[in-house]
């Protein structure tokens, strides 16, 4: 099985056998190291998977970056806590100019209040745009209006890296090669590399034929139990289909659009 907390363990003690170094997303923009795994985890909900992700870590010796939204269900102040005492980077997953309807005004001062709430549990250097696929506005335009440093920050990865020199893995749509289901996560690069499962990147690995600079990007829907593991696996199909769907159909996208807004809040 696929996408479980033993299967990521797994991939992790491969990457340092191939004497991979990790760095949290901060660390690498700062000092990029020549070989290296940047986790970077985006919280858009499920936060007790993301603790569980996180002890795994740590006791592995490996530090990621957990990007946490400000709605409630992804926002959960202990397990926030909790990640940064196991010694990761917290980092705040803005939604601001879709929250805000494309207001900019509105959303670049709510990004600021939200991000001074993430500052209080950890001092935040870099922030990553939520897609919020099924809105009409895209979270990133707020950088045309504004710069990073003006809050502080030193980095945003869809803003910040070179993708033609760093290999972006993302498991969207609960598979690493689901592109199709992919709105706004994703980059152009000149690698010409898809995985489909995780045991084919361990496979890479060992081989030798896994880029030297990776930013690894996963969710957290990985669990080890077999009950919610299934219901992840139907509601990903699920979604993914209605997403095709939705794209092509205006009405259906708002409504959609919605239906996550009250499911996450």
């Amino acid at each position: 099985m696929d996408f479980t907390i033993k299967t990521y363990r797994n991939l992790l003690q491969v990457l340092k056998i191939g004497k991979y170094e990790f760095q949290s997303f901060a660390e690498f923009i700062e000092n990029p190291a020549e070989k290296t795994i940047i986790l970077r985890h985006d919280v858009d909900e499920r936060p007790k998977n993301a603790l569980k992700m996180a002890q795994a870590e740590y006791e592995l010796g490996i530090r990621a970056t957990y990007y946490f939204r400000i709605v409630k269900i992804s926002n959960k102040p202990e397990i926030i806590r909790k990640i940064v005492a196991l010694d990761h980077e917290i980092g705040y997953h803005y939604e601001d100019y879709s929250s805000c309807n494309g207001d900019m005004e509105k959303a670049l001062r709510q990004f600021g209040e939200n991000l001074a709430f993430f500052r209080s549990y950890y001092p935040v250097k870099t922030v990553c745009m939520h897609g919020s696929s099924m809105s009409e506005h895209d979270n990133r335009l707020i950088w045309k209006h504004a710069e990073l440093s003006e809050f502080d920050l030193i980095g945003e990865p869809y803003l910040s890296v070179n993708y033609d020199q760093v290999f972006y893995m993302t498991d969207t749509g609960r598979r690493w090669d689901g592109g199709k289901y992919n709105v706004r996560d994703n980059v152009q690069n000149k690698h010409k590399l898809s995985f489909h499962r995780t045991g084919e990147i361990i496979s890479a690995i060992h081989n030798g034929k896994f880029p030297a600079q990776v930013l690894l990007q996963s969710h957290t829907l990985w669990t080890n139990n077999l009950i919610e593991w299934y219901w992840l696996e139907f509601r990903e199909w699920l979604r993914n289909s209605f997403k095709i769907i939705a794209l092509q159909v205006p009405g259906i996208k708002k409504l959609l659009y919605k239906l996550i807004n009250i499911y996450s809040k």
